[in-house]
């Protein structure tokens, strides 16, 4: 039997009107909205569904905001009894993938959202940040411009998405020498619209104070194979998990060793559970072109009654 992995997303997915046409379908739905709202006091329904855009992406607003809809459209999958064996989220989304795995409570999962956006919001008001996406060179190719650069100030990798899609953060001169020396190598650079530098030393200062929000957290034994940002190995001990989430936010994102590891654990169906098409479009181009593995999405009352019809014709 082939093996399914639920994958969500992170910050730069979001889109005004997410989540709006399940809301409105399922009960189930609007209480997971009331659960964010009563934990944050944020209109986390009139973010999601009226925005306006630059309200919905700062990042303590984005953080609640994105994992309410993550939350919503894996419990309409729950509700179908769909079953997944591994799970992962880029980034942000690893707390919507803790939760699916049985790790974390949905009232837990909303409040380490909430007070992770708080810290980072905090953090990137004292320390001006940037990121860029590298595309065209390796990991390889970008952590050699990253290390000659280092000497002018903080720079890193954070997000290293396909074999030649690598995201770098950190203080905006640096950055910006590593995005000009590697588009004169043939790359593209593009600069992001972030509030922060993420996933860098620019933003340790929330680390301390978030690592004690994570020991307040009850976390549990997964019950489903969850397959972390920061190793990209799967975890089973609570305890260890715990610590490695505590490291997540100024490490980097190790998502296209990630999904190598599930592929080579036998994953056939690989399923965006969230807004948007951000992640099924990077699994694109991590799976060899002859790769016989199915890529889905379910951020949306139409993609999941999609997504049943194709599950049930087999």
């Amino acid at each position: 039997m082939k093996k399914t992995a639920f994958l969500f997303p992170g910050q730069g997915s979001q889109a005004v009107g997410m989540g709006a046409d399940l809301y409105r379908e399922f009960d189930f739905v609007r209480e997971i909205f009331d659960m964010m709202e009563e934990v944050t006091r944020i209109n986390i329904s009139r973010l999601c569904f009226k925005g306006p855009m630059e309200e919905l992406t700062q990042t303590v607003n984005l953080q609640p905001a994105l994992t309410a809809v993550n939350l919503a459209c894996l419990a309409v999958l729950q509700r179908e009894n769909v079953a997944f064996d591994f799970c992962a989220g880029h980034s942000l989304g690893e707390y919507s993938a803790l939760n699916a795995a049985g790790l974390l409570s949905r009232a837990d999962t909303a409040r380490l959202v909430f007070r992770r956006g708080e810290l980072m919001h905090r953090e990137a008001q004292k320390h001006q940040g940037a990121m860029q996406a590298i595309v065209g060179l390796t990991i390889a190719d970008v952590a050699q411009l990253v290390e000659e650069a280092t000497p002018h100030g903080i720079v890193a990798v954070a997000n290293h998405n396909t074999e030649t899609q690598i995201v770098i953060t950190g203080a905006p001169g640096p950055v910006a020498q590593v995005g000009a020396r590697a588009a004169a190598k043939g790359a593209k650079a593009v600069p992001l619209k972030v509030s922060g530098a993420w996933h860098s030393e620019l933003i340790r200062g929330a680390e301390a104070e978030f690592t004690q929000y994570l020991g307040a957290a009850s976390f549990q034994k997964p019950g489903t194979q969850i397959v972390l940002n920061v190793t990209a190995e799967t975890a089973q001990k609570p305890e260890e998990i715990r610590a490695v989430m505590a490291r997540q936010l100024c490490s980097p994102v190790r998502w296209y060793d990630s999904m190598g590891r599930m592929r080579d654990a036998g994953v056939a169906l690989f399923v965006e559970v969230g807004p948007g098409k951000v992640l099924a479009g990077i699994q694109r181009k991590v799976l060899p072109k002859d790769h016989p593995a199915q890529i889905c999405n379910v951020g949306s009352l139409a993609q999941l009654e999609e997504f049943l019809k194709r599950s049930a014709q087999g």
